[in-house]
């Protein structure tokens, strides 16, 4: 039987590397950004106000990754 969830070729997940990537700043205040952990590739969509953006990153600890 083979195993499709693993590969030879895959990277481990490091769960100490943060990633943002900012899609947008909205006129209204607002960061759209891609949030990832481990994987920069795999990752989520999240908005918040640029105070609470910046608070986020450096509480995270993120790697700013360029669009």
């Amino acid at each position: 039987m083979t195993n499709t969830l693993s590969s030879p070729t895959a990277q481990p997940c490091d769960i100490k590397h943060k990633f943002v990537r900012v899609r947008e700043v909205r006129p209204d205040g607002l960061v759209c950004f891609e949030f990832a952990i481990g994987w920069p590739e795999l990752f989520v969509e999240l908005m918040l106000p640029q105070p609470a953006f910046d608070d986020f990153c450096v509480q995270n600890q993120v790697q700013l990754l360029k669009i």
